[in-house]
């Protein structure tokens, strides 16, 4: 009991808001590492990992039998599972990828705006023990390994104001990531020309363009990201 009750007091612990200036830092560093090329396929990992969970997330929830999740070096993933191919279920199932990592970085935003940044370390390694638990690629087991790794280290090394960093910095990461990856939807859809992407299956289930769906993707991570600013970032800033 004693132990479960230390862990919860971890968990629920708050910590001071960051300094304006060390909080600009990072999400200005964050804004860098989506926005830079060299940067941006390394952290896009993390984007495809919450984009994965979400369907996967989604899948449980309506009804439908989860049987495996590959992510990929190209920062590409699959999510498996078994049930009905069309009706809501499967719709919900392919809305929750692109729109997975903007509605986490919402909560993870809420989070940090009341100081439960180890609440949100313990939070993202929930996450990645139940992604472990369904990876079903090498390279995919490297991804979560390395991803909970860092957490870890992260969540016992560092003092409060540097897991508020870590907190912040990954916020940005995944709300301008998610805003990033469905504007670049569009142009792989038309490249490849496929047919596989997650807009053109909700095109075929809805009989809606799939245009539209890329737009619903990037409205709800443009809005999610708007809403992270108006939490993260100080009011006297926001509105000078």
């Amino acid at each position: 009991m004693d132990l479960v009750m230390s862990l919860w007091s971890r968990v629920t612990q708050t910590s001071e808001p960051l300094g304006v200036p060390l909080l600009l830092g990072s999400l200005a560093l964050g804004v860098l590492l989506v926005v830079l090329p060299g940067t941006w396929h390394t952290v896009r990992h993390a984007v495809t990992v919450v984009h994965e969970g979400g369907h996967g997330l989604a899948a449980v929830l309506t009804g439908r039998r989860l049987t495996g999740i590959r992510l990929h070096s190209d920062t590409s993933g699959l999510t498996v599972s078994k049930g009905p191919r069309t009706g809501l279920g499967m719709v919900i199932t392919l809305l929750a990828g692109y729109t997975a990592p903007a509605l986490a970085a919402l909560g993870a935003s809420w989070m940090l705006s009341r100081g439960y940044s180890a609440g949100l370390l313990w939070a993202l390694l929930l996450v990645l023990a139940l992604m472990l638990i369904q990876i079903r690629n090498w390279f995919g087991l490297w991804v979560i390994l390395v991803g909970a790794a860092v957490v870890v280290a992260v969540t016992w090394l560092a003092a409060p104001e540097w897991q508020l960093v870590f907190g912040h910095v990954l916020t940005v990461v995944l709300a301008l990531g998610a805003l990033r990856a469905s504007l670049e939807l569009q142009t792989s859809r038309r490249r490849a020309r496929s047919g596989q992407s997650d807009a053109d299956q909700l095109a075929r289930l809805s009989h809606v363009p799939g245009l539209f769906w890329v737009f619903v993707f990037v409205l709800v991570a443009l809005a999610c990201a708007i809403a992270d600013a108006w939490m993260v970032v100080p009011q006297g800033l926001l509105t000078r």
